[in-house]
């Protein structure tokens, strides 16, 4: 054999065992992918399925709804709309950290100081970037598509008549759970319970399949208030131009209804939006109407007279001596602008008496006073639930000296809030019925405790009457076509070292229309400035401008109308 024929042929047997070798690695190779395919798909198929569901399958919480919070009208004081807050996984996203700045630039916040949260928290699985977006912004942040950010839908509370009901409907922070008012007191009523579901997540955290649902969410129920929003925007209306006109520190008014004990508005100044967290301050935000307690002057007189008629001591047409025109207990003196000598039950209260007054309170048995005054609820929280409501203060007759039942008698030593005369008024409106107070209306009225006979609380609410007609003190409390009872009050405030002589509260509290009650109602000014601070300059005129528009808005038919001319009608027939 040639020498070029057996390099030929051992070429070939080279290449032929290249190719066997190839061959057997291919071999190995293929039977090494089958096994490892039968160990994954056979063998491990159990432990492969917990690791991919661990890696892609993830428990989402379901947002239950809040619910809603509406006047007794329907009318909406508090709703929940749905928003979106994105979130991260710290250390998904710290993988795309060359995309942090365009995501920042989305959420508006500043690149550096989110990269220092992310970093802080590795250790995390989760991590909220931004709360509460709107859900087209939220989506425009997805659509950047970035590692480990996604969004989880939630519920952001709002309220429509912004400042109109802060005071009485409260706020939720940003989990939406009660904080303040009526959320906070109907929190367990209103708030629901957040349901979970198990979707399938892809590399990125974006759900793309929703596999289970654990629990769904149970939704909160909705709340109808007591309040008639449209007596709330004119307590709020007439309030606050009230405060702006004298300059005051501060000012409440409060409106019930008589014969329910609802209340049908409740407004306070200053005020704030609860749709603006920046304005959450406990000065801002407390109920003044209920927290705040005060001494009521000369408006608690109608009701130390009425303790005197239920004594037995004193009927509707006894008298008082008055002369000379002031008292002396003790070390004080106690004294009326001037003389008014012998006068009766109805003129110490039109011409508002302290020198009477005084009198009737002293000729009584400390107990009788007292009893009276607490089962008209002094010194007692009311029934209306409400967080942080005040009981005044009525310190017990045993602990009385002479001359706490002397001032007692026009309202000092005595501490309430303007909630607590609402509804002390509107038992004398009520036949002295004492009902309890409700923010949330009620379909049947709950049964009330008799605290005065039906002929004292007459006689108090004829006496009232007096004090708004010509002659009395509360004449700017006068509305056209009703009649109304009421009572002026002027308290100096306390001050370190005794009572200021220069910064006083302006009262009145009445009933409308008086020959049948159905609203009681009382205004509170603080400190109003200027020559005019009687609460019949500054008070009564606010109680005549409210009350007038709500009783033509409720429809109550007039009680006062003019007598007509009878040549009038009888010319008027004749056409």
């Amino acid at each position: 054999m040639s020498r070029g024929a057996r390099t030929k042929e051992q070429t070939a047997r080279r290449f032929a065992g290249r190719a066997t070798l190839v061959l057997v690695f291919f071999a190995l190779v293929a039977m090494s992918l089958v096994g490892r395919a039968v160990q994954l798909q056979v063998l491990n198929t159990e432990f492969l399925t917990r690791e991919a569901d661990a890696r892609h399958l993830r428990v989402e919480k379901i947002a239950a709804h809040r619910g809603s919070i509406m006047d007794r009208n329907g009318e909406p004081l508090a709703i929940s709309t749905p928003v979106d807050s994105v979130w991260a996984n710290p250390k998904e996203l710290a993988a795309a950290v060359d995309e942090v700045p365009e995501l920042a630039r989305a959420l508006g916040v500043d690149s550096q100081l989110l990269m220092r949260r992310v970093t802080r928290s590795m250790d995390k699985e989760f991590l909220y970037l931004k709360r509460h977006l709107p859900p087209d912004k939220a989506h425009a942040v997805m659509s950047l598509k970035i590692p480990g950010v996604n969004i989880q839908r939630e519920y952001r509370r709002y309220y429509p008549a912004g400042e109109v009901v802060g005071h009485l409907v409260g706020f939720t922070n940003i989990d939406d759970v009660g904080q303040e008012e009526l959320e906070l007191a109907y929190n367990h009523w209103l708030g629901g319970e957040s349901g979970a579901k198990r979707v399938l997540k892809d590399r990125l955290g974006r759900s793309v399949e929703d596999v289970a649902s654990i629990r769904p969410p149970r939704h909160g129920k909705d709340l109808r208030a007591s309040i008639d929003l449209r007596l709330q925007y004119l307590a709020y209306r007439s309030l606050k131009a009230a405060i702006q006109r004298h300059d005051a520190e501060s000012g409440s008014i409060v409106i019930l209804d008589v014969n329910t004990g609802e209340v049908l508005a409740m407004a306070n100044q200053p005020t704030y939006n609860p749709n603006d967290r920046s304005q959450y301050s406990a000065e801002r935000y407390r109920n003044r109407a209920i927290t705040d307690i005060f001494e009521p002057g000369s408006s608690i007189k109608p009701l130390v007279v009425a303790a005197a008629l239920e004594s037995g001591q004193y009927r509707a047409a006894s008298f008082v001596e008055t002369s000379p025109g002031f008292v002396i207990v003790g070390p004080k003196r106690i004294e009326d602008k001037k003389n008014l000598g012998r006068i009766n039950l109805t003129t110490v209260l039109s011409r508002s008496s302290n020198v009477g007054a005084t009198k009737i309170a002293m000729s009584l048995q400390p107990d009788q006073l007292w009893t009276t005054m607490t089962a008209l609820g002094f010194g007692s929280l009311t029934s209306s639930g409400f967080p942080g409501e005040s009981a005044g203060l009525l310190t017990h007759y045993n602990h009385w000296q002479q001359i706490s039942q002397a001032t007692l008698a026009y309202g000092y030593g005595i501490s309430v809030t303007p909630l607590q005369m609402a509804q002390a008024y509107a038992a004398l409106g009520s036949r002295g019925l004492l009902r309890p107070v409700s923010l949330v209306r009620i379909e049947q009225p709950k049964e009330a405790q008799s605290v005065l006979s039906a002929n004292t609380a007459e006689a108090i609410t004829r006496m009232m009457e007096e004090v708004v007609r010509p002659g009395g003190t509360g004449t700017k409390a006068a509305i056209d076509g009703y009649r109304v009872a009421g009572k002026t009050g002027t308290a100096w405030k306390f001050a370190a070292g005794g009572y200021s002589e220069d910064e006083y509260l302006s009262i009145f509290a009445g009933l409308v229309p008086a020959s049948d009650p159905k609203l009681a109602a009382i205004v509170v000014i603080d400190e109003p400035t200027g020559d005019l601070y009687y609460g019949s300059d500054v008070a009564a005129p606010v109680f005549a401008e409210v009350m007038a528009d709500s009783l033509r808005l409720l429809a109550v038919s007039p009680d006062a109308l003019p007598p007509r001319d009878a040549g009038s009608t009888l010319q008027a027939m004749s056409q």
